[in-house]
């Protein structure tokens, strides 16, 4: 296998991976809750700002990861609480409360950073030679990551006593109430992680990408669709989603263009919704 050949796997290796980490957060929510989070990609963005704000403050770029985690956490904590609780059992509600929710996180954002887009300066960058030519360090430690973090999930979720009772709450939350199982703190801790999931991905991304306030619908936009095609509540839901949707991106978008993968996506997503509207691997 030449060189170039690797390198286009490589490249679809790190779109696969950029794809999995920014729909984790919104799989969790979603996917676990029925919560259709509006809002997922803002949370992304505020990751990625949260880089910015330490690179403002001289901080390392590590230092983002716990201004990342309080930020998101406290709003999200502060969103369930008195935002979703109330419209669990409404779901067109809980849309339109964490789409105007997006809004004025993202108008807060331009006025405390401004419209125009950032850069983060950073080494982690850097290219290292391998198999005949160079590839960004970064990248190949984020798909590691990525792999890394699907994994350990995958096991959390089959065999620890945590992942039983999402696994119970998920099937049927009256049971699972009546068993003894606290479903709406649970249901409160899983909405806490996913939107906390989502700003450690931006805060990861940051370096990778141009960081502006309306970077969260792109992220938004193709977590949704990787959810409609992969299915709900299941992992493998999930990496059925992203290597379908990321893979038909990424190999049209590197044939005919970006316009015509993103195309290709909504074509796609429309036709799992019309053919097989619980997509790959539902959990029902």
């Amino acid at each position: 296998m030449d060189g170039s050949t690797l390198l286009h796997l490589f490249n679809l290796a790190y779109e696969l991976a950029t794809l999995a980490l920014t729909t984790l957060g919104l799989a969790i929510v979603f996917g676990l809750l029925g919560v259709m989070n509006m809002a997922h990609g803002e949370f992304v963005m505020l990751g990625a700002y949260s880089v910015v704000t330490v690179q403002r403050w001289g901080l390392p770029i590590a230092t983002a990861v716990p201004l990342a985690i309080l930020v998101c956490g406290v709003l999200g904590y502060v969103v369930e609480r008195w935002l979703i609780r109330p419209l669990y059992s409404r779901p067109f509600d809980t849309l339109l409360a964490t789409w105007a929710l997006a809004m004025m996180i993202r108008k807060l954002v331009e006025a405390v950073f401004g419209r125009e887009y950032r850069n983060v300066e950073t080494s982690l960058a850097t290219p290292v030679a391998m198999f005949g030519f160079q590839y960004p360090l970064y990248r190949l430690a984020l798909i590691a990551l990525t792999v890394a973090v699907v994994a350990f999930l995958f096991v959390w979720y089959r065999r620890s006593a945590a992942g039983l009772k999402v696994r119970a709450m998920t099937a049927n939350p009256l049971l699972a109430q009546a068993l003894g199982i606290d479903t709406r703190r649970l249901a409160s801790q899983a909405f806490v992680i996913g939107v906390v999931v989502a700003g450690l991905a931006g805060v990861l991304l940051a370096p990778l990408v141009r960081i502006e306030p309306g970077i969260g619908v792109d992220y938004l936009l193709d977590a949704f669709f990787v959810l409609v095609v992969g299915g709900l509540g299941t992992l493998g839901g999930l990496l059925g989603g992203v290597g379908v949707i990321g893979g038909a991106q990424a190999v049209t978008s590197s044939l005919a263009g970006q316009t015509s993968g993103y195309a290709v996506v909504l074509v796609l997503s429309v036709i799992f919704l019309w053919l097989k509207p619980d997509g790959l691997f539902s959990r029902r």
